[in-house]
């Protein structure tokens, strides 16, 4: 529908989605513009976030209120930059710290990476929190400083500015209290209009799915991949998605400066085969949105450049990259009940424990925990002995472990029989 005249009535546009009719261009315009502005109440625009949860957006209203939201605020301006410029977004997971090391990686193999990142909710780490555990790292700068480390560094991973997508900002937070944030045209506009507004030619988006990863279902998970690329491509960016797997925690740390010691190790050319073979997968697709020809993300890591662009990075952002990692006051060993094979270890109750630990937060105002995680001493497919350490919980609060063991209970599965291996990298969605 479109309702006539300069002034719209928003009872009307809930009421139009409710029964399952379009919304106007120009109405989703007015509504989004009107929402940012405070002429549109919250309780309102609650309603009809429920009405799109229920009855979804076609892809002409995705586009627009895509469109909208990225037209709330400002947009940076990339094309000044002397190297084709290529970000990556990851929906999130636990023990997730790949963007740590792909946007130096990528950046030593030729292209400018803006990655503008976000804080870890709940069981789901969060980038910046990560690099906070690094004495001194900022992550707020200016559009300015923004543009100057690209050009002299090559990559940045910072905090978007207040004014990148200010719609988005709003209504991530009333979906979050209000129930609707499992809608995929919601979540697809949301995470698009921030990635568009930022100004990068090209943008892999790594969906995870499974236990740990907000998308359970593999076709759910296609479903957001598929509506993500075309938003991508529909305003010019170069979008690719690829469908990893987030049954178990991805690597050997689930924490904040835990996450970054095992992100050095990968840098210096070692780490967890898992975390390394995500991080390749990833640094391919980069690289070929960013028409780079002819890199080998792989000789990067072995060779240390990736590891000096990280250097760089983390002190051009005021971080001191020689600073030892901040350790915890208390740990406590998870161990195995019997002898066998780990058959399960599952990443939502690590990444659950990880955030009672201290690690995450419940509202986004709450500190976090720059020591607290979970360390995984053993992985699906190791065979145990009884007494053996499976995992073990890091923490500055004692009285937190038992809440955390809570959340362990019947996350460990050991059996007898061999176990079989699946793959990571699920699929690749181009359209």
């Amino acid at each position: 529908m479109t309702v006539a005249g300069d002034r719209r009535d928003v009872v009307e546009l809930i009421c139009a989605k409710r029964d399952r009719e379009p919304l106007g261009d120009e109405d989703i315009a007015w509504l989004l513009d009107a929402y940012v502005r405070g002429e549109v109440a919250d309780e309102q625009m609650s309603a009809l976030l429920m009405a799109i949860l229920l009855n979804g957006l076609s892809a002409r209203e995705l586009a627009a209120w895509t469109a909208a939201m990225i037209e709330s605020g400002e947009r940076l301006d990339l094309s000044g930059l002397s190297q084709p410029t290529v970000d990556k977004h990851s929906t999130g997971g636990v023990g997730d710290k790949v963007s740590l090391i792909l946007a130096p990686l990528v950046a030593a193999c030729g292209a400018a990476v803006p990655q503008l990142s976000g804080r870890g909710l709940g069981h789901t780490g969060g980038t910046l929190d990560k690099l906070e555990s690094i004495p001194g790292w900022r992550a707020t700068l200016s559009n300015k400083e923004i543009l100057d480390q690209l050009e002299s560094v090559g990559c940045v991973i910072c905090a978007a500015g207040s004014q990148l997508a200010p719609a988005d900002r709003k209504l991530y937070a009333l979906r979050d209290v209000t129930g609707t944030v499992e809608s995929i045209p919601l979540i697809a506009a949301s995470i698009m209009s921030k990635k568009i507004a930022e100004g990068t030619s090209g943008l892999v988006l790594d969906v995870k799915v499974g236990a740990g990863a907000f998308m359970k279902d593999l076709e759910r998970a296609r479903e957001l991949a598929s509506t993500m690329v075309r938003l991508g491509r529909d305003h010019g960016v170069r979008t690719v998605a690829v469908l990893t797997a987030m049954d178990v925690p991805l690597g050997l740390a689930a924490g904040n400066a835990l996450e970054v010691a095992e992100s050095l190790d990968v840098l210096s050319g070692k780490g967890p085969p898992d975390v390394v073979e995500v991080t390749l997968a990833l640094a391919s697709e980069m690289l070929e949105l960013a028409g780079i020809e002819g890199a080998d993300p792989a000789a990067r890591l072995a060779d240390g450049s990736a590891m000096r662009v990280y250097r760089d990075m983390i002190a051009a952002q005021g971080g001191d990259p020689d600073a030892p990692m901040p350790r915890a006051s208390f740990v406590h060993a998870v161990t195995a009940e019997r002898a066998g094979v780990i058959h399960r270890l599952d990443a939502l109750d690590v990444g659950i424990a990880a955030w009672r630990l201290g690690a995450g937060r419940a509202h986004k105002e709450d500190p976090v925990s720059a020591t607290a995680g979970v360390l995984l001493r053993a992985k699906p497919g190791d065979a145990v002995a009884v007494g053996q350490p499976i995992l073990e919980l890091h923490t500055e609060d004692d009285s937190s472990i038992p809440r955390a063991l809570a959340a362990l209970d019947g996350a460990i599965q050991v059996r007898d029989e061999p176990y079989a291996a699946t793959p990571l990298v699920l699929d690749r969605v181009l359209e």
